[in-house]
C-alpha cells in the first residue's frame, strides 16, 4: 500500500508540474460579521452571511448569502456596489454574473472603491437597476465565477485587513451599510469524488498511518 501511494504521489507531482497549476480540493468560506452601519445593523458578534469561494477547475466560484432577515442594499457608503472585493491577475471580462434576482440586473464592476473607510476595493458586483438605499433590496443570494482564477487570487486583506465587504441592511430598523469579512474558515473537500486532489489526500493518510503502525510494531 504504501508503494502503491508514493507512486500516486509521484506521478501527482509530474503531472500539477507539467500542468503548472494547483487543483485544490476545498472551499474557503468568510463571514461577514463586522459592522459599519451607522448606527449598527445588528448587536455586537451577529453573523450577517457568508461568503464561500470555490474552486471549479481554471474557476473560482463565488457565493454571498445573507442570513435573514438582512438584505443587499444600494448605499454611497459602500460605493453603490452590492459586494466588493479585491483580485491578483483578474480582469472584469473573467467575471460571469449570474441573474439570480428576479426583475433586476447584477453586473461585474470595477474602479477604485474604498467607501466608508472600509478599505481599497477594485472590483465589486453591482445592481445597475436597483434604486438606493432599500428601495430594491434582495436577499437573493449573489453568486459569480471568475475564470483563469485560483481561490488564493482572492484572499489578500486590503490596507485595512478587510478582504470582502458587502452593502446590507436590515429592514426591520431601516439601517444599512457595509459588513466586512477578514477571517477565513477552511471547509475541507470531499475525498470521494474529489479526484486527483482527493486522492492525493487519501494517500497522505495511509502513508501516515503506516508509518504509525510501524512506530507502534
Amino acid at each position: 500500500m504504501t508503494f502503491t501511494c508514493r507512486s500516486v504521489l509521484a506521478v501527482a507531482a509530474f503531472v500539477a508540474g507539467i500542468a503548472g497549476v494547483s487543483t485544490p480540493s476545498y472551499a474557503l468560506s468568510f463571514d461577514l460579521t463586522s459592522d459599519h452601519c451607522s448606527g449598527g445593523c445588528a448587536p455586537a458578534g451577529t453573523v450577517f452571511g457568508t461568503v464561500t469561494l470555490t474552486q471549479n477547475g481554471t474557476s473560482v466560484g463565488f457565493t454571498v448569502h445573507l442570513n435573514s432577515p438582512f438584505v443587499f442594499a444600494n448605499t454611497g457608503s459602500v460605493d453603490n456596489q452590492a459586494f466588493k472585493f479585491n483580485a491578483t491577475g483578474v480582469a472584469v471580462t473573467d467575471i460571469l454574473v449570474n441573474q439570480t434576482v428576479p426583475g433586476q440586473t447584477l453586473i461585474a464592476d470595477t474602479g477604485a472603491f474604498n467607501g466608508d473607510g472600509t478599505g481599497p476595493f477594485s472590483f465589486g458586483i453591482a445592481c445597475s437597476t436597483c434604486g438606493g438605499g432599500l428601495s430594491s433590496a434582495f436577499s437573493n443570494d449573489i453568486t459569480f465565477s471568475v475564470a483563469n482564477s485560483v481561490i488564493s487570487d482572492f484572499t489578500n486583506p486590503n490596507a485595512n485587513g478587510n478582504v470582502f465587504v458587502a452593502d446590507i441592511g436590515n429592514p426591520a430598523t431601516g439601517a444599512t451599510g457595509p459588513i466586512d469579512a477578514s477571517t477565513p474558515t477552511p471547509v475541507p473537500g470531499p475525498v470521494v469524488g474529489a479526484g486527483l486532489p482527493g486522492l492525493i489526500i487519501a494517500c497522505g493518510g495511509l502513508i501516515a498511518l503506516a508509518r504509525r503502525r510501524r512506530k507502534i510494531a
